[in-house]
């Protein structure tokens, strides 16, 4: 296992640390928790690409390690009322759909290279944006978070989702033969 994956590895294992100093009252160690999650995730790509560090194992677990530590940032803020429960909702409803539907292609026998969509990578970064801002409301002692932020990232995650939807319909619907193609040559979600 090469350093990317261990980078990855260390961003899965703060994650109970970012909710256990936020569920007792610490924002400020929970910023910089946070903080350093996503220093991690940005050198585990960079030394994925600078060393050819790249795996199949890597390929999985940091898209992983983003919704994992995305969802309970997400449920752990609008526990404590940092964010309202409907961006909550919508963060973590399309999540289900494009696990759901993973899970439908690959019981229909495809094999899926998930990449992300520019509407994703947009998603992702509002997303951020909103947990960034759901954290300075806690250490500001806020209420919550500034509506034009969430606004936007319901707006990306919801595009986005439709986005991986209809790539998802156009793969189960292609012919058998496009279908495998599609599994070698392309991204189901490119």
């Amino acid at each position: 296992m090469g350093l990317a994956n261990w980078l990855t590895l260390i961003r899965i294992l703060l994650i109970p640390v970012f909710v256990s100093l936020l569920v007792y009252r610490r924002p400020g160690f929970a910023l910089v928790v946070f903080g350093l999650a996503a220093l991690t995730d940005l050198l585990d790509g960079w030394v994925a690409r600078r060393w050819n560090d790249q795996s199949t194992l890597g390929a999985f677990l940091d898209p992983m390690a983003d919704k994992l530590l995305l969802t309970a940032s997400f449920v752990t803020l609008t526990y404590l009322k940092a964010l309202p429960f409907w961006i909550a909702a919508v963060v973590i409803s399309r999540d289900v759909f494009l696990v759901v539907g993973a899970l439908l292609v690959h019981m229909l026998g495809g094999r899926i290279r998930p990449r992300p969509t520019w509407a994703g990578k947009l998603a992702t970064f509002f997303q951020v944006l909103t947990v960034l801002t759901g954290l300075l409301a806690r250490f500001f002692d806020l209420r919550l978070a500034p509506t034009p932020v969430l606004w936007l990232a319901a707006a990306f995650t919801v595009i986005s989702g439709l986005q991986y939807i209809v790539h998802g319909m156009r793969f189960l619907n292609a012919p058998p033969d496009e279908k495998r193609e599609e599994s070698r040559e392309r991204a189901l979600y490119s």
